[in-house]
């Protein structure tokens, strides 16, 4: 358990690439039960959805990213900061 905790904690993009998978996949097997379709079908529309599962956790960590790099900046400076002030008191 201690194994999976820190995996979670180290790589959380892919572990939501993984939870969103399963539980597409399971979707797409509830919904196309009773279509017929083939072997080869079933495969590639399982390697699709777990790849569009990928391209969505991808897509949602863009954001994060933006926030982790606006963290990570210093402030800005203004203008003349460094310079001592003129007027005294």
């Amino acid at each position: 358990m201690q194994k999976i905790k820190k995996f979670v904690g180290e790589h959380p993009q892919w572990t939501s690439w993984i939870v969103l998978a399963v539980g597409m996949v399971a979707i797409l097997i509830w919904s196309a039960r009773d279509v017929g379709l083939l072997p080869g079908q079933w495969a590639a529309l399982i390697i699709a959805t777990i790849l569009v599962a990928g391209l969505a956790v991808w897509i949602i960590g863009w954001e994060d990213e933006d926030d982790v790099e606006e963290d990570e900046s210093p402030p800005p400076q203004r203008k003349g900061a460094d310079k001592p002030s003129e007027t005294s008191v």
